[in-house]
């Protein structure tokens, strides 16, 4: 009789201890995983901003304050950066919460290790150490160059300037001063080259009718005629960008991440900022305006009931994302929305691990 009394109780130990192995247990900082458990975490949705901007380097041409002087026409005189945002892309990326982990051991049991793997492949469980992956990628404007210009004069760069000298002579009158008239070479002013370049761009204008309307000596037809009011358009354009400038156009890449926080009550993010003269900015510099993400709850989501989670025998705590709306605001203007699947502001559930599901 004492025998039998002995076996019960070791066998209800040992039921009992099989049926507690599966039970998850918190794991705190610096503590020992148990002997035999494996070690999973919740998952968390990060959202990867992809930005792109086109960027214009502007340099202003050196006879820019003569337009409107010699060609009646306003023209930018100073050099700037100019950056217009162009699209927006945002992507959730899942990766395991190391804020917590958790330990559950699984025995042997077949149930238990299928429905550990099925959650996993749900993406409700992750393993402690996953990652999305992502590439980061940058892409910088380029500098500007100084010789966008072509620094020829229309005609030569020198001039001749005529002034009066005066000497003193003895006349019958006495000492008398005497106007001396003396040429001299000088490097030409730069209005009088922007005077030059005006009256060239009027004549090659005159000449490219002259040849269109076919009142000139020589004969242009087919090819012929359309190289040489190519020519004539290249020439004119190179001459005008002395007054208007030159622009170089190209596109800059920046990507920034956001983690949302169920501790952010308003669930409002400066993903990064934008300056219309220095480009894409992170969120912490504040020579932007910035760039905010808003997430709201989906109306039409019903709330996950609450269930007790402090850990019963044969279960596993897991995670249910919420589903929000996600906007993307510049000042009053909302570039982007979307709806994003966010776990770490979802409920926390928990699952009897052994339970025998209908899929094999």
């Amino acid at each position: 009789m004492k025998f039998t009394r002995i076996y019960l109780l070791s066998l209800f130990l040992l039921l009992t201890s099989t049926a507690g192995s599966q039970t998850f247990q918190t794991l705190t900082k610096g503590e020992t995983v148990p002997l035999g458990a494996i070690v999973y975490s919740l998952p968390s949705t990060t959202i990867h901003f992809n930005v792109t901007a086109d960027h214009e380097s502007f340099v202003a041409g050196p006879y820019a304050k003569f337009a409107q002087k010699y060609l009646g026409i306003q023209a930018r005189e100073e050099n700037m950066e100019i950056y217009k945002l162009k699209s927006v892309e945002i992507t959730p990326y899942i990766e395991a919460d190391y804020s917590a982990n958790y330990a559950v051991n699984l025995g042997n049991s077949k149930n238990a290790s299928a429905n550990f793997l099925e959650f996993i492949s749900q993406g409700l469980i992750m393993w402690s150490d996953s990652y999305a992956g992502k590439n980061d990628k940058m892409r910088f404007h380029n500098i500007t160059s100084d010789q966008l210009f072509n620094p020829a004069s229309v005609t030569n760069n020198l001039t001749s300037e005529q002034t009066t000298l005066y000497k003193t002579v003895q006349t019958a009158k006495g000492l008398e001063k005497v106007g001396v008239q003396q040429n001299q070479v000088v490097e030409k002013s730069i209005e009088r080259r922007a005077e030059e370049a005006a009256n060239l761009i009027f004549k090659l204008r005159a000449k490219k009718i002259e040849i269109i309307t076919g009142e000139t000596d020589a004969t242009f037809s087919g090819d012929a005629l359309r190289a040489a009011i190519e020519e004539i358009n290249r020439i004119e354009d190179e001459y005008m960008s002395l007054f208007l400038g030159k622009s170089i156009f190209d596109t800059q890449n920046m990507s920034y991440d956001v983690v949302p926080s169920p501790d952010n009550q308003k669930q409002i993010y400066i993903a990064f900022r934008f300056s219309d003269t220095q480009g894409l900015l992170p969120a912490s510099n504040i020579a932007g305006r910035p760039v905010v993400l808003e997430l709201s709850l989906e109306d039409k989501v019903a709330p996950a009931p609450k269930t007790d989670i402090s850990g019963g025998k044969g279960s596993i705590v897991y995670r249910r994302p919420a589903a929000m709306v996600a906007k993307v605001i510049d000042g009053q203007n909302i570039l982007l929305q979307t709806r994003v699947p966010v776990y770490q502001l979802g409920n926390l559930l928990s699952f009897p691990i052994e339970v025998a599901t209908a899929k094999k």
